[in-house]
């Protein structure tokens, strides 16, 4: 699932870690991600299921529909999607019906994960689109934004 990650490919993680750092502030899980297309951040998002009431608030999602919006296209065929945590099986099935060509994403998630740790959907039959995945991107960047967010909630700060 790896890759030799782009001087490109870092700095739109960073965006998108960025992103991940807006949610935090706003109390949402600190998941940030981006839309690329022609070397070109065409959209943004991060989780907002809290503040939208929205349970698929999820920043893939943000990002999918800005982009979709921003280009009058909901099919995403030459994006790239970069985002700071593993997509869940909502977000990968988002993704394949906006028919993206890549996924980067930063650190897995082991409790729901769709793209590699619980469930591997990127080669599903289910599915009626591949893409490419690439995971690990600045994961150990990700993962402590997610540490520090959980421990301050556990601690009720």
């Amino acid at each position: 699932m790896g890759s030799d990650w782009s001087p490109r490919d870092t700095e739109y993680m960073r965006a998108a870690l960025a992103e991940a750092t807006v949610a935090a502030v706003e109390g949402e899980v600190p998941v940030g991600a981006v839309v690329v297309m022609d070397d070109d951040i065409v959209a943004t998002g991060y989780n907002r299921s809290v503040h939208d009431s929205d349970p698929s608030g999820h920043a893939e999602i943000i990002a999918l529909r800005a982009a979709a919006d921003e280009l009058g296209n909901h099919r995403l065929t030459n994006a790239t999607l970069y985002v700071t945590l593993e997509p869940c099986v909502m977000c990968v099935g988002a993704l394949s019906q906006a028919r993206v060509r890549r996924v980067v994403f930063a650190a897995y998630d082991k409790k729901a994960g769709a793209l590699g740790s619980v469930e591997d959907l990127s080669d599903s039959r289910a599915l009626n689109h591949r893409f490419e995945v690439n995971g690990g991107l600045l994961a150990d960047e990700a993962g402590e934004l997610l540490k520090v967010f959980f421990e301050a909630r556990r601690q009720g700060t």
